[in-house]
């Protein structure tokens, strides 16, 4: 049956009896979401019972005779203070419940010894949002996206949902379906079960701990994007290959995504609130989210979703995902460098962002009229098409009759005189609407070409705009509007420069990593700046849009992680292959930057790997384990050495041979050398011979004979 959120549940019998003498079946209680759980979610609490979900157990019993078997366990804790029914239920990735209860059920369930852990529900933010949280970076439409690549595995993505329209997401003929996916598409609010087909596998949705009261009015109670982040994550990681890109009848390029040939699961778990201030994720739909992904049996789980750096119940859920197989990739947020890196686990795959490569376009003035204080004005402009010569209007110039100047000035709808600004290049201030909105406002007055300038610091950024656009700084903004001003009847061209290559940098939004969890954090870095995507129908231009975030670099990650796993390489294999084969970023700490620039190219080809089995991290969590084989290490003010054991990947016997690069400190590696027979492993040494009076880092080389290079990036306390 399914609950009224989408959320799937096997039927269980009421059997009573005996099990080996250890196990009483019971039947499931669900209990559908009323009003009065929606008035209360702000003493909804996540629960989490001692030891691992049906993931992480092994046994003669069956998974769903461990799972009764939890759910007894769930009853006999509620039942112990006397709580109501759970909202949830959680038995696969971890074993716990969300249900409401007072002050007083959750401090003896805090000291109840079987319980873990006992978190309030709260509201996670999205790691992506419109490009003003970036400077004047995009990637190019061309982008060297592959066109295979993931066939066989299944993508699942938490996020808002999708809009199964785009052609990103289409039914492709020969698509390769995979096997072990046990996922469903239960129909709901402006969505049937007819739209999963062979790219989309699974759709389901989860509202009740972000309340149904608490959402936007556009809302759709089911998979149904609304909003566009879920649609854009979804097409980064495993849109179609070679879709052609239309706005305004220009045709920008292809776009296809890192894994084109994946199938999707969408969970729906992130909402809209009337102030989007208050969008987000509640965590209690997140877990089940994650219960439900992990029990479908998706390949790669991604979550573009922030979130606090330290181990929670959402992070405990994703070890339970971890532990059957699935590769977690998690956004790191985008809190900068003053904040630590959101899912800190060691079992998460956690992305940083770098930006990339720069499109930008003049404002040419006529040579005639240039001196020392005028010349060509240098903005973002992502369209290829050129504008001009062509009369310039302000857009305070240009008022209809009944708008306001204040609104001409910014272009809000409606606001502007076709017979003013037609054929002409009108300039619009940022501020109070949308900047795709005041280049709508532009078209539809049949203006040929918008300049939008900042009145103050701050961003410029590329936008899919309805007619071709530049965005100027604050000066180049002003220094336009003089020079507008003063030479009233001349006429400028809007010219693209296309696309200007610029190597990688860490984006200004990137966390940083704790030195007090012990690991390094974030893993890597990936595409995090103006970023393009398919959104739904009204919500970008044309159906496009740009995202920028640790979102994206996530999203783009799993992609990545996909097409790994389609050419038949372990989850241990994925994690490290990803981390050891990026390069690092010039200017940029391995704090913040861990291994560098995800290298989507070289990933196929580690040399050697850093493999972690899933029980380790179980037991690194619980403290039976101190440190784990992960590909990155940090050295402690106690600590001189490390170790770590490397595998040969490749199918032939190879020689590796190390080095120590990037540090201050004296350091060592030994042996110096190895020789590995494929699958074969060993164990070398890192010591600390002096350190260096600053915090330091660098990296552990291993160069194979076939080329290979694999890097470990180390951090070395004060």
């Amino acid at each position: 049956m399914y609950l009224t959120d989408g959320r799937h549940r096997s039927p269980r019998a009421a059997l009573l009896g005996v099990l080996t003498g250890l196990v009483t079946l019971a039947s499931l209680l669900v209990v559908a979401p009323t009003s009065a759980a929606d008035d209360a979610e702000d003493d909804l609490y996540l629960v989490t019972l001692r030891g691992p979900g049906t993931a992480g157990t092994l046994g003669f019993l069956t998974a769903d005779v461990r799972a009764t078997r939890m759910q007894v366990e769930q009853d006999a804790v509620l039942d112990s203070v006397d709580a109501p029914a759970p909202l949830y239920r959680w038995t696969t990735a971890l074993n716990g419940f969300a249900v409401t209860l007072d002050d007083d059920q959750v401090t003896a369930l805090e000291a109840d010894p079987t319980v873990a852990a006992v978190e309030r529900n709260e509201v996670r933010p999205l790691a992506g949002s419109a490009a003003d949280l970036a400077p004047l970076v995009a990637k190019r439409l061309e982008v060297d996206r592959p066109s295979s690549g993931g066939a066989g595995t299944v993508i699942g993505v938490i996020d808002t949902g999708l809009a199964p329209e785009s052609p990103l997401f289409a039914q492709v003929r020969h698509q390769r379906r995979a096997d072990s996916f046990s996922g469903a598409c239960p129909d709901g609010q402006s969505w049937t079960s007819s739209e999963c087909n062979g790219k989309l596998v699974g759709a389901r949705w989860y509202v009740r701990g972000f309340g149904v009261d608490n959402l936007r009015a556009t809302s759709s109670l089911s998979p149904r994007d609304t909003d566009g982040h879920g649609t854009q994550m979804a097409s980064i990681a495993a849109g179609n290959a070679a879709v052609p890109v239309r706005v305004g009848g220009e045709r920008l390029g292809v776009l296809g995504g890192l894994a084109p040939e994946a199938q999707l699961a969408v969970y729906k778990a992130c909402w809209g609130a009337p102030d989007p201030d208050d969008d987000g994720c509640a965590t209690a739909d997140l877990v089940t989210a994650i219960d439900d992904a992990t029990l479908d049996g998706v390949d790669v789980l991604n979550l573009s979703v922030g979130g606090p750096g330290r181990i929670d119940t959402v992070e405990r859920a994703l070890l339970g995902a971890t532990e059957a197989g699935v590769v977690v990739v998690a956004a790191a947020g985008n809190g900068g460098a003053g904040s630590f890196s959101a899912h800190p686990s060691p079992w998460v795959t956690t992305v940083g962002g770098t930006t990339g490569d720069v499109r930008r376009g003049l404002v040419q003035v006529p040579a005639a009229l240039r001196s020392d204080a005028t010349d060509d004005l240098s903005g973002a402009m992502l369209s290829r098409r050129s504008v001009g010569p062509a009369r310039v209007v302000l857009g305070s110039d240009a008022a209809i009759d009944d708008a306001g100047v204040d609104d001409a000035r910014v272009c809000a709808p409606g606001s502007l005189d076709a017979a003013a600004v037609a054929d002409a290049i009108v300039v619009c201030e940022r501020g109070r609407v949308g900047r795709t909105d005041k280049s709508r406002t532009v078209e539809l007055a049949d203006g040929a070409g918008m300049v939008l300038v900042n009145q103050r610091r701050g961003s410029v950024d590329l936008d899919v705009h309805r007619v071709p656009t530049i965005h100027l700084n604050a000066d180049r903004g002003a220094q336009l509007v003089r020079w507008v001003r003063a030479n009233p009847e001349a006429r400028l061209t809007l010219r693209s420069q296309g696309l200007v290559r610029r190597p990688a940098r860490l984006s200004s939004f990137t966390p940083s990593g704790d030195l007090g969890s012990g690991l390094l954090k974030p893993d890597f870095l990936a595409p995090a700046t103006n970023v393009l995507g398919a959104v739904p129908a009204g919500v970008g231009t044309d159906d496009w849009a740009l995202v920028s975030g640790t979102s994206a670099a996530a999203a783009y990650t799993a992609g990545v992680a996909a097409s790994l796993l389609g050419r038949d390489r372990t989850p241990a294999e994925v994690r490290s292959a990803l981390a050891t084969t990026a390069k690092p970023v010039d200017d940029a700490t391995a704090l913040r930057a861990g291994a560098g620039r995800l290298r989507p190219g070289k990933v196929r080809s580690p040399g050697l790997g850093y493999l972690v089995e899933a029980r380790d991290y179980r037991e690194w969590l619980t403290g039976e384990r101190t440190d784990l084989n992960s590909a990155s290490a940090l050295v402690t003010d106690d600590d001189t050495t490390f170790t770590r054991t490397v595998t040969n990947l490749g199918k032939r016997r190879l020689y590796f041979s190390s080095s120590a690069r990037g540090f201050r400190s004296d350091v060592s590696v030994t042996p110096a050398a190895l020789r590995l027979d494929p699958g074969e492993s060993a164990t070398y040494t890192f010591t600390v011979e002096r350190r260096s009076p600053e915090l330091d880092d660098g990296y552990v080389v291993w160069r194979g004979a076939r080329g290979t290079t694999t890097r470990l990036p180390v951090v070395i306390g004060r």
